[in-house]
């Protein structure tokens, strides 16, 4: 073996020093020998060895600005797999680093060598005492699987990030992590006993107080230093920056697990741990105070730690995306208080109010409206990536901290620097500990902005530590801060980190270029390796300048996506609950294509088969658009690789058979052989014939087509005279009865039309008795120009013209094919012409259709002004009525529902007046969240029923099963009701049918019940 002791490299005091911030990491020469090392680890390792392109370009960043290049991933199965892979890693020179969550906001999570991924195997709670109130726990333990087996004891772990749903125990421990609760719990330092730790050189430990565990050397170092480690270390409840070096002080127990945490993997790898529980709260209460201004704000929280808060939370107006439900102000203090009953809690949040001097205040004791303000708060880590106007902005001081009492006055010199240098920037946080966080406009992309970014932190240090602060209150220092300890510290206190850091890891091993000799703030900016001109795209992304490069950048890393279940109407991301799998996630897909965009590891660009399989199970569902935080919209990139990667190539089949759903389904129905269709789709060799010719899963049933389409059947209602039908012509009129109330324009979307044609019949006995007029798209399209443009009125145009039919697209968008989408939607506007001229809404009732008309159509034609006064117009069917018909009363149906809102629903279009008509029309409970699985394409195509399925079993079916009897089961979108229908047995039915039931008979003898089918 190789005397990995004598690699050269700056060596200081005691065989670790040298000049402070001087030299850089060793980096894995070509001597690592990839292939070789990756060989190595597979004969020792029982966990996964990933060396391949999608399992390195998946880790290469973290929730910071710094990007590196991994040689491989490790997911190691047990203690044994971590010391294997140190020895391994050890004998050929590769650093080696910890990744939890990889939610770290300062790089500290990323890393040249070896990636050790522990949320793969080593992620259970072993065991959990409630009389000790201790619980053991491995590394890549979820906070809130923590938290969720702790609550049935009335117990809790203190620490909860914003990130608690996906950050990990590891992790925590590692960044020394605080979160929300630290006014009442302290850090994660401050809830550790124990940890098992494997060091460079394969030692195991137990660490722990008395100096239990600790490697040969670090007692001395500590004896020997006595002085500085009781003066050069400031005393504020947020001190997270260096090592912690003053718990290894006699009179602090010589607490070898305490100086462990914060250290950010660069000294041991944590294999288990034992922390300590608090017994919560049995009631708690909200109090949300509204102050003029974030200074106001940060002036009055420390005045409140005297009455014993939970939390002092602090936020201002500009990071939040709407202020209903907050009281009146422009920023807020969250305030969670307290006690044995409702009624105790409630007490204390009055008091805090009392004491608070605050514009406008609000207690909130209910626990789903708590939870909606958290969400608020929560999500701002998020929001504050974008600016008001939509600019970006960026982490690098997300997290110093200053005592409590002198946050006013350090905010407002805060505002003061940051305008000096020309930079926005929005602070929020941990008020009560003076901690902040805060994303500032910085450029990045050109070398003046890096420069004014490096000149602004070193200042920015420097005032923090002018006012007795950190530079980092939770996070860590990472690359982002550690380059400023001298400054916070002094040259000779960050000399004896690196002492202690040599004691540790003598190999420089684990984890190199944080917190000692650290890689410069400015370098390995995960920004440097994008494009620099905008890449040729279909899309317009108006919201990002029309740069794609600039869509995949809003993913910061915050990982909502990796959420392990979905709560209240959340929908993202289905595919990663189904799999469990990064690459799986909204994150993992954005990583691929940042790398897909850099070319370095991925390197075939929109050919990639890495980012292609990546996507292959992205349901285009559009959760992320609205849960993730910034609003990554993966199914637009999707649809926009998809595209480029079949380009002038054969795609599969499935996007022939199902992408160009509507052209198959309209020729059947003019052909007039649905009756021959279904009979053979019933026989079960051609079934499977077809199916497997056509890329659809041989699990699937293939739907049954309506033996007569609704347009026929509206045709048929024309000629026998009901009042209120007809179409818009070609000038804007309508034919039929006028009526008295408002127009509205019903479209015929594909699914309605072939497959659920009940659906559009209900909606239009609904909308009728609502008073309003229903009428239908037109159909008519010259063969030049502008079709049914509502300015030709010429007999010959009409004589040449051919009857066409709208479509918003959608199977064309799901399957990336959109030059024909486009032909498709541009055909469409030219056919709704005569409906743009009038002040009619457009009623959608697939709620798919509706999304892609209001949010892809003017996205895809960004150039056409057409397109935006068609989505402004689209309206769903309880949009509609609640607009145009706001006095009808719809008739009673009074009974419970169950059901799931349409993923599309949620994402897009919003779901408030559904909610309302539902609650008019006695329909009681609420739907839940996440998706049906099938997802239009998605749960047809081959290779996708296992994961379409576990998607319809996380929410949907077992509520369903779970249902009493009488229940109506709601599914608007024609796939959530194919789902309950082929995997349950269960007829789902739009809100539309619902209330046409509870209408009397009409005219035209009209009742409710299954589609008319072959």
């Amino acid at each position: 073996m190789r005397d990995l002791g004598a690699r050269k490299g700056p060596v200081g005091p005691g065989g670790a020093g040298g000049s402070v911030g001087a030299g850089r990491p060793p980096e894995p020469g070509d001597a690592a020998d990839p292939a070789g090392l990756a060989e190595e680890l597979r004969r020792v390792v029982r966990g996964e060895v990933g060396f391949d392109v999608t399992s390195r370009a998946l880790v290469t960043m973290d929730a910071s600005n710094y990007r590196r290049v991994p040689l491989g991933v490790v997911a190691p199965r047990d203690a044994d797999d971590v010391a294997a892979v140190l020895a391994v890693c050890r004998e050929r020179g590769v650093p080696v680093v910890a990744r939890g969550g990889g939610t770290s906001i300062a790089g500290q999570a990323t890393g040249t060598g070896v990636v050790l991924d522990f949320t793969r195997h080593l992620n259970r709670l072993v065991s959990l005492d409630p009389h000790a109130r201790t619980a053991v726990v491995q590394p890549g333990l979820v906070l809130d699987r923590l938290q969720e087996a702790a609550a049935p004891h009335g117990l809790r772990f203190g620490p909860d990030p914003s990130t608690h749903s996906r950050c990990t125990l590891g992790g925590m421990i590692g960044n020394n992590s605080c979160g929300a609760h630290s006014v009442a719990w302290g850090t994660t330092a401050d809830s550790v006993r124990e940890l098992e730790v494997i060091t460079a050189r394969g030692a195991r430990s137990r660490l722990g107080p008395g100096w239990a565990g600790a490697p040969d050397g670090l007692r001395e170092l500590a004896e020997g230093e006595l002085a500085r480690l009781r003066t050069g270390f400031p005393d504020l409840p947020r001190r997270i920056s260096g090592y912690a070096l003053d718990a290894l002080l006699p009179e602090r127990g010589a607490d070898v697990a305490r100086s462990f945490c914060g250290s950010e993997g660069t000294l041991g790898v944590l294999t288990e741990a034992v922390v300590r529980l608090v017994e919560a709260p049995r009631a708690v209460a909200l109090a949300v105070l509204g102050y003029a201004d974030e200074g106001a704000a940060a002036e009055a929280a420390a005045g409140l730690l005297p009455l014993g808060p939970l939390t002092v939370e602090g936020m201002a107006a500009d990071l939040v995306r709407g202020t209903a439900g907050l009281p009146r102000g422009g920023a807020w203090l969250f305030v969670e208080t307290g006690g044995d009953t409702a009624a105790q809690a409630h007490a204390r949040a009055r008091e805090v109010v009392r004491a608070a001097d605050a514009v406008d205040a609000l207690v909130v004791t209910d626990p789903a409206g708590q939870r909606a303000l958290w969400r608020v708060r929560e999500d701002a880590s998020g929001t504050a990536t974008r600016m008001p106007d939509g600019s970006e902005a960026w982490p690098g001081w997300e997290d110093c901290a200053v005592p409590p009492a002198r946050l006013g006055a350090y905010l407002r010199d805060f505002r003061r620097l940051l305008d000096a240098h020309g930079l926005r920037g929005t602070p929020y946080g941990h008020f009560g500990d003076g901690c902040i966080h805060v994303r500032i406009d910085f450029d990045l992309l050109t070398a003046a902005g890096v420069g004014r970014f490096r000149r602004f932190s070193e200042e920015l240090a420097d005032l923090v530590v002018g006012h007795g602060g950190s530079l980092s209150g939770e996070h860590g220092d990472g690359q982002a801060r550690a380059e400023l300890l001298p400054r916070m510290y002094g040259t000779e206190t960050v000399a004896l980190f690196e002492r202690a850091k040599a004691v540790w890891d003598p190999d420089d091993l684990l984890n190199p270029g944080m917190l000692v000799r650290p890689a410069p703030l400015d370098a390995n900016l995960r920004f440097s390796v994008l494009p620099r001109t905008p890449v040729d795209v279909a899309f317009g992304y108006p919201a990002d300048g029309g740069d794609f490069s600039a869509a995949v950048r809003r993913c910061v890393g915050v990982a909502k996506c990796r959420t392990t279940e979905v709560s209240g109407p959340a929908v993202m991301c289905p595919s990663f609950r189904a799999t469990g799998e990064e690459a799986h996630s909204t994150r993992g897909r954005a990583r691929l294509l940042h790398e897909m965009l850099a070319g370095e590891l991925v390197t075939d660009s929109w050919r990639s088969p890495e980012v292609r399989d990546a996507l292959d199970l992205c349901l285009s569902c559009k959760g992320c658009r609205s849960d993730c935080p910034v609003g990554v919209d993966m199914a637009t990139y999707k649809a926009e690789f998809l595209h480029h990667h079949y380009a002038g190539r054969r795609r599969p089949m499935a996007h022939h058979t199902l992408g160009r759903l509507p052209v198959w389904l309209r020729w059947a129905a003019r052909t007039r052989a649905v009756r021959v269709l279904n009979a053979l789709a019933r026989v079960r060799p051609l079934a499977w014939a077809a199916k497997r010719l056509g890329g659809i899963s041989p699990e699937r049933e293939i739907p049954r087509l309506a033996a007569e389409p609704f347009s026929r059947w509206w045709r048929g209602r024309r000629a026998t005279g009901v009042a209120g039908s007809g179409d818009v012509g070609a000038g804007g009129a309508v034919a039929g009865d006028p009526g008295s109330g408002d127009l509205v324009v019903l479209w015929p979307d594909t699914f309605t039309e072939y497959l659920s044609p009940a659906v559009g019949q209900a909606a239009v006995r609904v909308l009728e008795a609502a008073g309003l007029r229903v009428a239908l798209p037109p159909t008519l399209r010259p063969p030049r120009g502008r079709i049914a443009d509502g300015r030709t009125r010429s007999a010959a145009a009409l004589l040449t013209a051919r009857h066409d039919r709208v479509c918003c697209g959608l199977t064309y968008l799901s399957t990336g094919q959109l030059d024909r989408a486009r032909a498709v939607l541009r055909r469409t506007l030219d056919l709704m012409a005569p409906v743009l001229e009038t002040a009619a809404p457009v009623v959608v009732l697939e709620p798919s259709c509706a999304a892609a008309l209001r949010g892809d159509l003017p996205e895809l034609l960004a150039d056409d002004p057409r397109a935006a006064l068609l989505a402004a117009r689209v309206r769903t069917f309880a949009e509609v009525l609640e607009q145009h018909a706001p006095d009808w009363v719809p008739p009673r149906v009074d009974r419970p529902v169950v059901g799931q809102t349409h993923c599309h629903q949620h994402a897009v279009l919003g779901d408030g007046p559904d909610r309302r008509l539902r609650t008019a029309a006695g329909l009681t409970g609420e739907l839940g969240g996440g998706c049906c699985g099938l997802a239009g394409n998605f749960g047809f195509e081959k290779g996708h029923e296992e994961v379409s399925r576990a998607c319809a079993e996380e929410r949907l079916l077992p509520s369903v099963r779970a249902a009493a009897a009488g229940t109506v089961v709601l599914a608007d979108g024609f796939s959530c009701r194919t789902q309950l229908e082929q995997l349950a047995g269960v007829r789902g039915r739009h809100l539309a049918e619902v209330l046409a039931e509870g209408l009397p008979s009409g005219p035209d003898g009209w009742s409710a019940g299954p589609d008319g089918v072959g």
